[in-house]
């Protein structure tokens, strides 16, 4: 990447005065250059450890989650009330995966496409701070992504001096991460950086049991993956006057994974052996610049954000067929993806407008993107030939141009905030290969509406509105079939439209001393929801494509309850039943189909001494609905100890899915298609590790009140 060299230099210079990850609990952060206006002026409710609550969010502390101390970004999410995470690390929120991920209010080409699962499972948790969670976003956020947003707030410590962490993680099976983090702030100027390395190798299973009009199969597979990722950034805050800041920041993330494994297939008519050696490698680099004024008033604000952004994507495979009773066949074949994405976005937020506080701005972004798959084969390793079927290049290029308002204001108890967010969006695709264009644009507007009514300082009432849309992603949209293995392609569909989602919340929410307690009855109704349809092309082999449903409708109750059972034991429970209609007779099947889930969380936390802190943390989530079946529950539980040895250093150990339990079981049940695929993995892992704080003078002690912060829903 032509990034990379500017990026690495820059982010090693950025961070040499001093590393070190901001402290489990440090000091509330003083504001960096903000993102969208609406990530500020959050209601702190409670321990500002635990949860803090707006009227279109909640936020979750993770500083307490020992999972989040060892683990991946994926581990830490599965721990938060309404999120839900699968094995391969796909994020839902209330069932929905259209689920936009935020790193400080900022979208990141990490979390976008097929990989996105990838990079959640790879990247560590520990540099989180927070986790907000906006299931009706208002017009300020974009509305991608139909079921919310998830935004990941990061450490940050103004400290004067220079403040600093060590950390190590390591498993007797050779997994391990690491890193280091710090600041250096000197009157006017801050300097930040971090610097993480995590290792992972893990075995994984699966198994496909298929019935088509070809007849019975079964495909087994064990697969062997190992790879590491590396974060760089370096950041740096100069205060030009009293009213005035700068902001620069450069960062880099690289995922490398090795993947080896071994398949066999048996049906009536062929049976073979497959071998594959695969190398994936995604890499992140980024560099934006920020602006902040403050009038009069630190909530009447002006501030510009301008970042540009490249993610190279590649996975690069050899394979060799051992066929019955046709003839061996060797392979190599592969898939490759760049995005370059500028984004240009400005914020102004005037409290007193009326009596109330006035936001608005623009966001624009221009994002190119160009895939590209190959394949070759033949009857020999020196012998292969391009497969035209398998080598195609498409090229996409989308344009945002957005601007929003919104205005909140109180009227006694009663709380309102109305936004309005417009969008013109221009797409432009070019399947090379076929000489298939397609061009779409279009306008939309979308609302929120927010409301607030305090009963009596315990108790709160809260109702929302909000339309949101799922684009379809790059290769969503891309029609050419694209090689998975013998029995199994993926094509996108050109043709496919957006996803519009209306959705109704009403909550009330009470909290009195350290007892918080949460009710929520939600509502949404979706047109065109894109989704996976499977068909069957012949000899048992099937082809995963897009399609738009007619319409699909789901809603449900979530309850969360948080409190104290003894001085040093605290509880967070939540349980979550969700209802889902689906109608896709617009695809060819019949009828409307329906279902109702139940799915829950538990978190338990001792504080056994002052020094010594055990957490045992457990989620189950219930059966969600596909178009042509389902996908049966799974379950995890994590347990987790720290022993606190002085006020600088920490040790650590977690034990993830305790129980070996956890495995994603998908169904596909039509007149001419049953399929059942099971993925399985060793994801119980045995940690060890240390956090070592250096410089900044004594830091404040840890509080291990984990309130509401790692609550199951």
């Amino acid at each position: 990447m032509r990034l990379k060299t500017i990026l690495l230099s820059a982010t090693a210079i950025l961070a040499t005065p001093c590393l070190a990850l901001a402290q489990t609990a440090a000091p509330a952060p003083a504001a960096k250059t903000p993102g969208p206006p609406a990530v500020e002026g959050v209601t702190v409710t409670g321990d500002s450890t635990a949860m803090r609550s707006s009227i279109d969010r909640r936020s979750y502390s993770v500083a307490n989650d020992l999972t989040a101390r060892t683990g991946s970004i994926a581990d830490a999410l599965r721990n938060i009330p309404s999120v839900e995470v699968d094995v391969q690390g796909n994020v839902s929120l209330r069932g929905d995966a259209n689920v936009t991920i935020l790193i400080d209010g900022k979208p990141s080409g990490m979390f976008n496409g097929d990989g996105r699962g990838d990079a959640l499972q790879a990247m560590p948790a520990d540099q989180i701070d927070r986790v907000e969670v906006m299931t009706n976003p208002s017009a300020a956020f974009r509305p991608d992504g139909t079921a919310g947003i998830i935004n990941l707030v990061t450490k940050k410590t103004r400290k004067p001096g220079g403040t600093g962490t060590l950390r190590l993680n390591a498993s007797p099976d050779g997994r391990y991460n690491g890193g280091v983090s710090g600041n250096y702030v000197n009157g006017k100027l801050t300097l930040s950086g971090d610097v993480g390395l995590r290792h992972e190798q893990q075995e994984a299973w699966q198994t496909i049991a298929r019935q088509t009009a070809a007849g019975s199969s079964t495909q087994d597979g064990a697969f062997e993956n190992k790879g590491d990722m590396v974060n760089l950034r370096g950041g740096v805050d100069y205060d030009v006057t009293p009213k005035d800041r700068l902001s620069g920041e450069v960062r880099w993330r690289s995922m490398k994974f090795d993947t080896t494994g071994e398949e066999t297939y048996q049906s009536s008519s062929a049976a073979y052996v497959r071998d594959t050696d695969a190398a994936m490698k995604r890499d992140n680099a980024g560099v934006s610049a920020d602006w902040r004024h403050q009038f009069k008033g630190a909530e009447h604000q002006l501030t510009a954000h301008l970042e540009y952004e490249e993610t190279d994507f590649s996975r690069n495979s050899t394979a060799f067929t051992d066929n019955t009773p046709s003839a061996d066949v060797y392979e190599a074949f592969g898939f490759g993806a760049e995005q370059a994405r500028t984004n240009f976005k400005t914020d102004y937020a005037q409290p007193d407008v009326g009596g109330g506080t006035l936001k608005t701005g623009l966001d624009f972004e221009w994002t190119k993107n160009d895939y590209d798959n190959h394949g070759e084969k033949g009857a020999a390793p020196n012998a292969l030939a391009v497969d035209a079927a398998r080598t195609n290049r498409f090229l996409y290029d989308q344009d945002v141009y957005a601007g929003y308002v919104t205005y909140e204001k109180a009227f006694g108890d009663f709380t309102a905030q109305g936004g309005l967010r417009a969008e013109q969006v221009n797409l432009d695709a070019n399947q090379v290969t076929t000489g298939q264009k397609i061009a779409n644009d279009y306008f939309k507007v979308y609302p929120s509406l927010h409301l607030g009514y305090t009963v009596n300082e315990n108790s709160t009432f809260k109702a929302s509105y909000s339309r949101r849309v799922q684009r379809p992603q790059v290769q969503d949209l891309n029609p050419y079939p694209v090689y998975q293995d013998p029995q199994n392609y993926r094509a996108g569909n050109p043709y496919l439209k957006p996803q519009v989602t209306d959705s109704f919340e009403l909550g009330w929410q009470y909290r009195k001393g350290p007892a918080y307690y949460l009710a929520t009855a939600y509502y949404r109704s979706s047109d065109g929801v894109v989704t996976d349809v499977v068909r069957d092309l012949g000899n048992g082999v099937l082809l995963t494509t897009r399609e738009n449903l007619s319409q699909s409708r789901n809603g449900g109750l979530e309850l969360v309850a948080n409190g104290r059972l003894t001085p040093k034991i605290t509880y967070n429970v939540s349980a979550n039943a969700f209802w889902n209609e689906i109608d896709a007779s617009n695809l060819g099947f019949t009828g409307t189909r329906s279902a109702t889930t139940l799915s829950g969380r538990a978190n338990v936390n001792w504080q056994a001494t002052p020094k010594d802190f055990f957490q045992i943390n457990a989620f189950t989530s219930g059966k969600r609905l596909t178009p042509q079946g389902h996908r049966e529950p799974f379950q995890m539980v994590n347990l987790g100890y720290r022993r606190k040895v002085n006020d600088k250093l920490s040790l650590v150990v977690t034990v993830q899915d305790a129980l070996d339990s956890f495995e994603d079981k998908a169904v596909t049940d039509t007149a001419a298609l049953k399929d059942v695929t099971v993925r399985t993995a060793n994801v119980r892992a045995v940690f060890f590790g240390f956090t070592w704080a250096f410089g900044g003078g004594k830091p404040r002690p840890e509080q291990f009140d984990f309130g509401s912060g790692a609550v199951g829903g």
